[in-house]
């Protein structure tokens, strides 16, 4: 028997590590080996643990396979519009349909909007490139579909074990990754162990797959560690704000899908979603690209603006909101995602960034690099090989696969919005993308750059302010109410996983020269400049001091990429703490 924080889990005696008599020093930490060890449980890392089990049981070979997840349960954390290509789910799981996996919303209707105000104006279908169709797919919670894929991995035998957080890489004395450690749980806020003090639990593999998500904490240690974005793009953001709604029956149209570009956004990409799903429900959305360059925008408030448009409203009024989240969006593309690999181990899904942004999805090219990096390092082990090497295979096969070629037709659509503007970028991506539908992709052989998203934002007093108005409590809202609706929660006495390099820094520069864009980023209201007791001695900017109330964080990540400075660094807390989505 083991203990993995409050889960037991029963092992063979044959495996059983090596058990320390209770009580435990506070820094020794018991260990567990695998033959691969995978960091999140979303669609790129149960991708990969299912098919490394199905390698494994077509070979006849005895392969095991953990994955953590810093969730209270598997999908917590998962967050999505969704629309669905199901194209690497059939190649998985050919009979996922008989299996009961929850696709039951084809998407029935594609409607395209530009907005003004007042007004709408609908692209015709046969106007827009083929890829942004979205014939043969599906419109459903992702959050779901990994509840599914966990229980598929499970029946495989695949170890899962969510309300863990992957706090530390471990390394080989050859500098090669060797696994991951959980967090320690039960510590104090000035990071002394508590009554309930329990340290974390070093997993050891012979490789590790970060499947973190956007931005992933250890994903970014291991990137600058191996110096895997030499050469690359900077990678660039959006932050995607939803809520769902159960709307009036007669008001609900069962597989459409609905987006939009324009208001109220003017010279800032991004636009709006309404997908009508099972249930009678609309999940409606809202997605600001992170280069945006005024610190006076909020992106939640320009969600709740979108909200009040004369073709939105309708859709809602009588309805009732259910759930609210948000969470970054990679767009950078084909040109920023770094090396794949490194000594030990693998980048997949998110944690590369694999979003093909014109079409709003990135789920079909995640689950694929899950499955082609443990393709390689099945091939791996099955050659005797004890891990610490490279799999260039992964590699390989990520460029010769539909992947690849799918970003490879957009790779400028995003970056001609930041190059052109809105408005002309629009258009050349428009042109761009069916160039490359029509195989003449040889005509614009060249590839775009991107430019970090903090860097993109202005002083404030070279913008103007932007007035929004106050909710009104039955189409748009505040930003607490929103947050009870993600049912988040941490441990309150843990130490502050949103830290910061200097202290001094969000009043002396973020809040003097751009005014505190900390408080309108944060689409939770974690940050918020309040007075000082301690004024100015203290370092603050006209006795105000910034305030972090990190209970509130939805862990979208925006404050890490988004701070003009750089100053905010995001850190995992405690396993199980964060939102709980439910249908998301």
């Amino acid at each position: 028997m083991f203990t993995l924080g409050q889960n037991t889990i029963m092992i063979p005696d044959s495996e059983a590590p090596t058990m320390q008599p209770a009580p435990q020093p506070a820094q020794e930490r018991e260990s567990m080996d695998f033959d691969v060890v995978i960091v999140g449980a979303g669609p790129a890392g149960l991708s990969a643990a299912i098919r490394l089990r199905q390698l494994a049981a077509e070979g006849s070979r005895d392969l095991t396979v953990c994955v953590v997840e810093k969730g209270s349960e598997i999908g917590a954390h998962i967050l999505s519009g969704a629309v669905i290509d199901t194209r690497a789910l059939d190649e998985l799981i050919p009979d996922w349909k008989d299996r009961g996996a929850p696709l039951t919303t084809p998407v029935t209707e594609n409607h395209f909007w530009i907005l003004s105000a007042t007004d709408k104006w609908s692209i015709p279908h046969f106007l827009l490139p083929p890829l942004m169709g979205n014939e043969g797919c599906y419109t459903l919670s992702l959050g779901n579909l990994c509840r599914w894929l966990g229980r598929q991995a499970e029946e495989l035998g695949v170890e899962i074990y969510p309300g863990f957080a992957a706090a530390e890489v471990l390394y080989r004395d050859d500098g090669a990754v060797k696994g991951i450690a959980t967090g320690n749980l039960g510590v104090n806020k000035d990071g002394t162990p508590g009554p309930n003090h329990q340290p974390g639990v070093e997993l050891h593999a012979k490789y590790t797959f970060l499947a973190e998500g956007v931005r992933g904490s250890l994903s970014r240690q291991v990137m600058a560690r191996f110096n895997l974005d030499d050469g690359v793009e900077p990678q660039t953001y959006g932050i995607g704000i939803k809520e769902l709604w159960d709307v009036d029956p007669q008001k609900h149209k069962h597989g459409t899908v609905i987006h939009s570009l324009g208001w109220p956004l003017t010279d800032t990409a991004g636009g709006g979603f309404i997908y009508h799903q099972e249930g009678g429900q609309v999940a409606i959305g809202f997605v600001v690209a992170l280069d945006y360059q005024n610190p006076y925008l909020s992106p939640f408030d320009e969600m709740q603006r979108f909200k009040t448009h004369p073709a939105v409203r309708p859709l809602l009024e009588g309805g009732r909101r259910v759930a609210y989240g948000a969470r970054a969006i990679n767009e950078g593309g084909l040109q920023s995602i770094p090396k794949l690999v490194f000594p030990g181990g693998a980048l997949i899904g998110c944690s590369a960034g694999l979003v093909n942004v014109p079409r709003i999805k990135g789920t079909h090219n995640a689950m694929k690099t899950g499955m082609l990096a443990a393709e390689a390092a099945y091939q791996a082990i099955r050659d005797g090989g004890d891990g610490g090497d490279e799999l260039a295979d992964y590699v390989r096969a990520f460029r010769k696969s539909w992947a690849y070629k799918d970003l490879h037709r957009v790779r400028n659509a995003r970056p001609a919005l930041a190059k052109f503007g809105v408005k002309l970028g629009t258009l050349y991506s428009g042109i761009d993308m069916w160039l490359n539908n029509l195989g003449l992709g040889f005509l614009v052989p060249w590839t775009f750059g991107h430019h970090p998203d903090h860097s993109a934002l202005r002083k404030a007093d070279q913008c103007r302010k932007i007035d929004y108005p106050k909710p009104d409590g039955e189409i748009t809202f505040d930003k607490l109410s929103s947050v009870f609706l993600s049912n988040t929660n941490h441990e309150e006495n843990q130490p502050n996983h949103l830290t910061l390099k200097d202290d001094t820094v969000p009043t002396s520069v973020n809040l003097a020269l751009y005014d505190g864009p900390e408080a309108r980023f944060c689409p939770a209201g974690v940050y918020e400049f309040v007075d000082d007791d301690a004024g100015d001695e203290a370092g603050g900017e006209g006795g105000k001091r910034l305030q972090i109330n990190a209970q509130n964080c939805v862990h979208c990540k925006t404050c890490d990429i988004k701070d003009p400075t750089q100053n905010i660094v995001w850190v995992v807390p405690e396993g199980g703490g964060g939102p709980n989505y439910p249908n998301m």
